[in-house]
């Protein structure tokens, strides 16, 4: 989708909320939809400048403007979860140029029901019996580099994980228990077979394909590519930098295989997926993010990113023994990146320390830190929080002898 048609999509469809919502009548007091109590006060929470990144465990990134309004007009008013599933799902497959879509509880939700999805079809009593398998395919084939911990999503509906390495090793390994074919595009680049061979091979096959692509926007382009490709489910997190809700992510691909994942899914009862639940405003607040993501400039929004990681390091390099480098991670958190290391012999600082120095420093900043030194980035700060990091960086180290 070229930028001038994702202009032209906007044009005609209202960024933000993205339905329209009939309901009650706001009344004087919700008008005033300021919270006035200070919770992060009062229950004496620690808030932080995010130079780290959108890990789930610091709350992944702060909702667009949009998304809040977008949450905040469909909470008013009520809506059957399926109508606006399948609206919404309309609009997001339309964006990323999937027959289908679906909002869920996350990307591992979006495997967990995929995967159910493809295990059962439409049929009830598969749906009920899940994670049991009897009559069912019952083997996932992912490559050996890509078996990490998130093929926990794939075996919670009952599935058994077989590695391969090679491309003969792939066809062996194909047979009537195949039920899928797994990627990670995080370790696309540890793997021996393509995105493509791996595409190639279900089509011979007759297997549905998944890549989970998490972390894997920006670039914005992703948010289709793979779909054009031709994978059959793709699982993307909400939460990270499209800045949706953090508990939200999204499941596209064939339709009659969201439909079948669908139906594992509330307001269902007596399936796997049960627990999932997504709410009518995290559904909204998802549609919104991604309009609001697709409408950005992202050039320019680059540019900001290398000019605010070139600031930090010509600052932090004021220390005499520092070294500094940017670099952009080919795959998964796809963003300038700055790496500082120092001379041991002039400055004995330990990495972890520093990291620790910054987080129980004023304001608390959180960064990465490793053997070498710590790493950061740029794109969860708000205006202006370069500059304190920084800032806040050469002090620690001038601190050291």
């Amino acid at each position: 989708m070229k930028r001038r048609d994702l202009l032209r999509y906007l044009s005609v469809a209202p960024l933000g909320a993205g339905l329209t919502v009939s309901g009650m009548p706001v009344l004087a007091e919700e008008k005033e939809s300021a919270l006035k109590k200070d919770y992060i006060k009062e229950l004496g929470l620690r808030s932080f400048i995010n130079a780290a990144g959108t890990y789930t465990a610091m709350t992944a990134s702060l909702m667009y403007p949009e998304v809040m309004e977008a949450i905040n007009a469909v909470s008013k008013s009520y809506i059957m979860l399926d109508e606006v599933q399948d609206k919404v799902g309309e609009r997001i497959a339309q964006i990323c140029k999937a027959e289908a879509a679906t909002v869920t509880a996350g990307c591992w939700s979006a495997m967990v029901l995929g995967m159910a999805g493809v295990l059962t079809g439409t049929d009830p009593k598969k749906i009920a019996a899940l994670p049991r398998l009897d009559g069912m395919k019952s083997e996932v084939i992912v490559q050996k580099s890509h078996n990490s911990g998130y093929v926990h999503a794939l075996t919670n509906t009952g599935v058994r994980i077989i590695e391969i390495e090679t491309r003969e090793e792939l066809e062996n390994a194909i047979g009537e228990s195949t039920a899928m074919l797994w990627f990670l595009n995080a370790h696309a680049n540890l793997g021996k077979l393509t995105h493509q061979e791996w595409v190639a091979a279900g089509k011979n096959h007759a297997i549905p394909v998944m890549i989970d692509i998490a972390a894997d926007v920006p670039p914005v382009e992703n948010l289709w590519r793979f779909n054009e490709m031709g994978f059959d489910l793709v699982c993307i997190s909400g939460g990270k930098a499209l800045r949706g809700p953090q508990s939200a992510g999204i499941l596209m691909g064939r339709k009659d295989l969201i439909k079948a994942a669908r139906m594992s899914a509330p307001p269902r009862g007596g399936t796997i997926g049960r627990g999932m639940k997504v709410n009518k405003e995290e559904i909204v607040g998802m549609l919104a993010a991604l309009e609001k993501y697709i409408s950005m400039d992202h050039d320019k929004e680059w540019t900001s990113w290398m000019n605010q990681v070139e600031h930090i390091s010509a600052v932090a390099k004021k220390r005499a023994g520092v070294h500094t480098e940017i670099v952009v991670p080919p795959l998964a958190n796809h963003t300038p990146t700055l790496q500082i290391q120092w001379e041991q012999e002039q400055l004995k600082l330990k990495p972890a320390d520093l990291q620790l120095a910054l987080r129980n420093g004023s304001p608390s900043i959180e960064v990465l830190s490793n053997e070498k030194g710590i790493s950061l980035t740029v794109f969860m700060l708000r205006d202006g929080e370069y500059k304190m990091v920084a800032k806040r960086i050469l002090e620690e180290l001038n601190k050291s002898a």
